[in-house]
C-alpha cells in the first residue's frame, strides 16, 4: 500500500477515494495532505471543545439576556468562526508537525508516503503554507474581543512545543491535549471576556478526553515508535491501556459534570453525558491495541461523542 501511495502521489494513512483526489488538481495534493484536509476527523475533534464552550456560555447568558434571537445569531456566528479557525489552525499545526518530523516520518511505515518524506514538496513551500494558514487563523481570532485574542495567542506556545514532546516525555498526548482543548477556554472567553471555573473544568475534561483518544490512535505506530525512540502514552500504558482509559474517560465525565453543574444547565444536557458514557464503555470493551485498523476506527468514533455533547447543550439552550 505504501509503495502504491508513493507512486500515485497519495498518502497511505488516508482514504484513497476522498474528495481531495477527486476535486483538487494534483499539484495541490501535497498541501491538502499536509493540512490533513483529506482527514477531517482532526479538525472535528479540535472543534468540539470550542462549540461546547460557546454553547455553554450562551446557556448562561440566556438567563439574563431577554433577546434570545440575537443571542442565537451571535452563537451561530461564533460557531462558524470556530469552524474556520479549527480547520486553519489544525492544518497549520499538522503542517508544522510534518516539518519537524519529516525524518522520523520517513522511518515509519504509516507516514513515509507523506509529502515531505516522499519529496513531493519542499521545506520552503511547507513554511509558506504554514504562514498562509496562520494568517487565516489570525483573521478569525481578530473577530473576537481582546481578551480572547491574547488567550488564543497564548496557545501557540503549546502548539509549538507539541511536535518535540515525543522526544522528551512519555506524555506527548498530554501536551496535545493542552493544545487541542484550548477552545474550551476560548469559546467562553469570546462571550464573557474571562475564564471561569466553568470553562476551566470543561478544559480539564477535554484534555483528559484527548489523552484518551490519542492514546488509542498512537497504538497504530507503537512498534515503529519503539524502534526509532519516539515516546507516547501508547508505549507507556502498553497492556494497561484499558485501565488508563477508564481513568481518563472517567475524569472526562467527572469534569464535564462539574462544568455543567457550575453553569446550571438543564437535565437534558446530561443526556449527552449518558451517550458519551455508553460510547466510552464500548471503546474500552472492544479495544484491541494490536489491531491498527480498529484503533483508527475507535479514534474516529470520538467525534460522535463530541457531537452528542454539543447537541445536548443545544437542546438545553433551546429548552431553557
Amino acid at each position: 500500500m505504501n509503495d502504491e501511495a508513493l507512486a500515485s502521489g497519495k498518502v497511505a494513512d488516508a482514504p484513497s477515494d476522498n474528495w481531495v483526489y477527486k476535486l483538487l488538481p494534483q499539484k495541490a495534493w501535497p498541501y491538502a495532505q499536509l493540512a490533513r484536509w483529506d482527514r477531517p476527523i482532526g479538525w472535528q475533534l479540535l472543534l468540539w471543545p470550542c462549540l461546547w464552550s460557546a454553547t455553554l456560555a450562551a446557556s448562561v447568558l440566556v438567563k439574563s439576556n431577554p433577546d434570545f434571537h440575537l443571542l442565537i445569531q451571535a452563537l451561530v456566528f461564533h460557531c462558524l468562526l470556530f469552524t474556520v479557525g479549527a480547520i486553519a489552525m489544525r492544518g497549520a499545526g499538522c503542517t508544522f508537525n510534518d516539518l519537524v518530523d519529516h525524518k522520523l516520518d520517513a522511518k515509519v511505515e504509516r507516514t513515509r508516503s507523506r509529502p515531505l518524506p516522499a519529496g513531493r514538496i519542499s521545506r520552503k513551500q511547507t513554511r509558506l503554507f504554514i504562514f498562509a494558514q496562520v494568517i487565516v487563523g489570525a483573521l478569525v481570532v481578530l473577530q473576537f474581543n481582546w481578551f480572547t485574542i491574547f488567550l488564543s495567542i497564548a496557545s501557540l506556545v503549546i502548539v509549538a512545543i507539541y511536535p518535540f514532546a515525543k522526544r522528551f516525555t512519555d506524555w506527548p498526548q498530554f501536551v496535545l491535549g493542552l493544545a487541542f482543548s484550548w477552545g474550551a477556554l476560548v469559546g467562553w472567553a469570546a462571550v464573557f471576556e474571562e475564564v471561569s471555573w466553568t470553562s476551566i473544568s470543561l478544559y480539564i475534561a477535554a484534555v483528559c478526553w484527548t489523552v484518551g483518544y490519542d492514546t488509542i490512535y498512537a497504538h497504530q505506530d507503537r512498534d515503529d515508535d519503539a524502534l526509532i525512540g519516539v515516546r507516547s502514552t501508547a508505549r507507556l500504558f502498553g497492556d494497561k491501556t484499558k485501565s488508563w482509559l477508564m481513568v481518563l474517560y472517567g475524569l472526562t465525565l467527572l469534569f464535564l459534570t462539574l462544568s455543567f453543574m457550575s453553569a446550571g444547565v438543564g437535565l437534558v444536557v446530561y443526556f449527552g453525558l449518558l451517550v458519551a458514557s455508553i460510547l466510552f464503555i464500548w471503546q474500552i470493551r472492544v479495544l484491541d491495541i494490536d489491531d491498527g485498523d480498529q484503533c483508527l476506527a475507535l479514534f474516529k468514533s470520538n467525534s460522535k461523542i463530541g457531537l452528542a455533547i454539543f447537541l445536548s447543550l443545544l437542546a438545553g439552550l433551546f429548552l431553557s
